[in-house]
């Protein structure tokens, strides 16, 4: 997938005002601060498009993102698991996820963004258990893989493909300082269209 152009668009907090037509969408999620924001700035090419922060948590609404003049749409969701947020807005943003999950016509398919120097937890367990309950298909993108060497790395994946019971191969490293795995995943997404 080529991506000329990204854009913006809106951000909902209700799933009453979920973008609703026949744009297929991308999704992206994972724990608070796991670079939900900057797997999008690096895929598109625009830094600075999704909102970036370093405290966890930033994202508090679903921001979608027009792709080549909305061929497709990219959806930051919000992060979960930042203990600091206080359990009304932890409550508030699990639920606006699984509004999404629940009820987008539009998605295609969820990026689903684990820190690849981490074994999934339990909340990451739980998604994972919600995206397969509901049917939606998804790739794990084990972000910050600059963090590793090549072995480390591998080694991390087979660790996490065990601990989840899934299979390696829609496990994309990517790391957002070397642009590692932007093709593969671009490339992924493209053979859904």
């Amino acid at each position: 997938m080529i991506i000329k152009s990204a854009k913006y668009l809106t951000s909902v907090v209700d799933k009453n005002k979920l973008l609703n037509d026949e744009v297929c969408e991308f999704a992206f999620v994972g724990r608070s601060n796991v670079g939900k924001s900057t797997l999008i700035n690096n895929l598109t090419g625009k830094k600075g498009l999704a909102k970036t922060s370093s405290i966890p948590g930033a994202t508090k609404m679903i921001n979608y993102f027009s792709i080549n003049e909305n061929q497709a749409r990219f959806v930051d969701l919000p992060g979960y698991g930042y203990h600091r947020a206080g359990k009304k807005n932890q409550n508030m943003w699990a639920k606006l996820i699984e509004d999404y999950l629940l009820y987008s016509n539009n998605l295609k398919l969820v990026l689903f963004l684990l820190d690849i120097r981490h074994k999934p937890n339990e909340l990451d367990k739980i998604m994972l258990n919600y995206l397969l309950e509901t049917k939606r298909n998804f790739i794990i993108v084990a972000t910050k893989a600059d963090k590793l060497s090549k072995g480390a790395q591998h080694n991390a994946i087979n660790g996490i493909a065990n601990e989840l019971n899934i299979n390696t191969q829609i496990i994309f490293p990517h790391s957002s300082l070397t642009s590692q795995g932007k093709k593969e995943i671009l490339d992924y997404l493209e053979s859904l269209f």
